[in-house]
């Protein structure tokens, strides 16, 4: 994201298949990272849990429901930005 703009070095985004997954892979990743003593310099939920943010300064993670995610498409608004695919297990 550097090339892309100045405020942060990655996007990290992927979405749910219902709400509650939406609320547990943001749980998760942040339950990793205070493990690591990372803690989130700002975090948001929508009201209906359709999409999740979490801010780490330099890495800031969007977590969608699937058709959330489609709809925002923000990977053609940073279309600029260098893309890294992590593979499905």
């Amino acid at each position: 994201m550097r090339k892309a703009t100045n405020f942060c070095e990655y996007f990290v985004i992927c979405s749910g298949n219902s709400e509650r997954q939406v609320a547990s892979i943001a749980d998760a990743i942040e339950d990793g990272l205070l493990k690591n003593k990372m803690r989130a310099v700002n975090s948001k939920v929508t009201k209906n849990g359709l999409w999740s943010l979490l801010d780490y300064g330099d890495v800031i993670i969007h977590i969608f429901l699937k058709e959330v995610r489609e709809f925002y498409n923000l990977e053609r608004l940073w279309i600029d930005a260098k893309r890294l695919r992590i593979p499905k297990d």
